[in-house]
């Protein structure tokens, strides 16, 4: 049987899972290929590291040159992470006219438009299904199965380690660091997990589906973004008591010509289907124009999940050269939606107050001073000083939402703002 060789980046989590996979579902591959898949070359970084799957030690390389510059090999693949050496790496793949395939959300948020520029000039593809979502066919169903459709909203759970996190505190009632700790042994979180707490990582993710779902190319710095650091355990008991859960979302909402953009910790009612989703699983709720709502649900990391992506994506360059069916769904991005987050919201609101009569109608009134309306409240007297205020508004806008607390924060009676969070319906 004829092979098609394969380079590969890096040999860490992702890697190595779609090693595995190639070995143990040889004849499914094969079967459905047509060709044999042959990994000619592994870029590592260390020869003598201990992995956890039994690579020929002639196949390892400390020079990407042997892989990029190597006639032989008619696909690369990016698995090491991070911007640089990736983006350079892959650059270099493309202009020797290799196909290439990454799972690299920081490079193709950040250099999405020129990677599949370069891409078109040299009449090869490169694909990134497991950049978003690890083993879910996010890419995929947006490009291929509902391409018929206008998408009008996407909200997601896409980051894994803040789920796990929100889900422990939620269930278990872990505090935010203890929970963390927890996340991090288990493997679900970095040693330094700045950029999935801080939204980061999601920001990545949601920029590439900008430009997959709604035509429209975003750089990470134009979506809003904002963490679950300041979560507590009082905006987890709250938000139960009222009828939610809290979840780190990213949510992409078409207004007429405006795309509103946001990676945020939000309230969503406990009937919404992405309330169930806990731990380390994602989810993507989906509205189209035709199909209506979908939702996508899985493991959205780990070696396995990431890496049947990963080969999914291979396997869909080997049949395009078959085929003679080279393009780049992307190439071609002329949307003239303007991201602007003009969008209305309810907000969940606390407060640390005086507890002494009077004081919740005195801030009520002022709610309403500014045109914002209460859907619910929840009050709780402790024997403290101060004691916890909670509100739950009807739609608003935020600008009005901070003029009215800008007020209410300089009430004596107002200790602090305690926090302030969107609720998704």
């Amino acid at each position: 049987m004829e092979s098609i060789k394969i380079g590969i980046l890096g040999m860490g989590n992702i890697g190595t899972g779609l090693y595995k996979i190639l070995q143990i579902n040889d004849e499914k591959i094969k079967n459905y290929a047509n060709k044999k898949i042959e990994v000619k070359k592994v870029l590592v970084k260390n020869f003598e590291k201990q992995r956890d799957v039994d690579i020929p030690k002639e196949l390892l390389t400390l020079d990407v040159d042997e892989i990029i510059y190597d006639p032989e090999i008619k696909i690369i693949v990016e698995l090491i992470g991070g911007i640089n050496p990736a983006y350079d790496y892959l650059k270099r793949s493309i202009e020797s006219g290799k196909h290439v395939v990454t799972a690299n959300k920081a490079v193709i948020a950040t250099f999405g438009k020129e990677l599949d520029d370069l891409a078109v000039k040299h009449g090869v593809q490169i694909k990134f299904e497991g950049s978003v979502g690890g083993g879910i066919p996010i890419i995929n169903t947006l490009t291929e199965s509902l391409s018929a459709n206008e998408i009008e909203e996407i909200v997601g759970i896409i980051n894994g380690t803040t789920n796990y996190i929100l889900t422990q505190m939620s269930e278990f009632g872990m505090d935010f660091e203890t929970a963390l700790k927890e996340a991090q042994i288990k493997g679900f979180a970095e040693a330094d997990p700045t950029s999935d707490l801080e939204g980061e990582d999601a920001v990545f993710k949601l920029a590439i589906l900008s430009a997959v779902a709604f035509n429209k190319r975003v750089y990470p710095d134009e979506i809003s973004r904002e963490g679950i650091k300041k979560i507590s355990q009082k905006d987890i008991k709250y938000a139960s008591e009222l009828g939610y859960k809290i979840k780190l979302l990213a949510t992409a909402k078409k207004y007429g010509n405006n795309l509103e953009l946001n990676v945020h910790p939000a309230l969503i009612p406990n009937k919404h289907p992405l309330a169930s989703v806990n731990n380390e699983f994602n989810a993507l709720f989906i509205r189209g124009n035709a199909v209506g709502e979908v939702m996508l649900y899985g493991k959205g990391a780990g070696s396995m999940p990431t890496g049947s992506a990963v080969l999914g994506d291979v396997l869909s360059i080997i049949k395009a050269i078959e085929t003679d069916g080279i393009k780049n769904s992307n190439n071609n991005i002329t949307s003239k939606l303007v991201v602007n987050n003009i969008g209305q919201s309810k907000y969940y609101v606390r407060l640390e107050v005086v507890d002494e009569p009077g004081v919740l109608g005195k801030i009520a009134i002022n709610f309403g001073k500014y045109g914002v309306s209460l859907e619910s409240v929840v009050q709780r007297a402790r024997g403290e000083k101060t004691v916890p205020l909670v509100f739950i508004t009807h739609e608003t806008d935020r600008e009005k939402l901070d003029k009215a607390l800008e007020e209410i924060s300089s009430f004596s009676v107002v200790d602090k703002i305690a926090s302030i969070l969107k609720v998704e319906e």
